[in-house]
């Protein structure tokens, strides 16, 4: 997932550097809310990692 995170970040650069707003924008959306994803399933893995070695 943070692959793809990683990819739509880089078409949005280069989407915007040749003056594609529309397509930068979507693209930097669509980048942002994969990488809050990723973030959100690392944190829990991380804690269930926790409470499994907790046990």
């Amino acid at each position: 997932m943070l692959y793809w995170a990683l990819v739509f970040l880089v078409v949005a650069i280069i989407a915007g550097a040749l003056g594609f707003g529309g397509i930068a924008g979507t693209s930097a959306g669509i980048a942002q809310i994969l990488f809050f994803i990723f973030l959100a399933f690392l944190v829990l893995s991380l804690l269930a990692g926790l409470f499994r070695r907790a046990r």
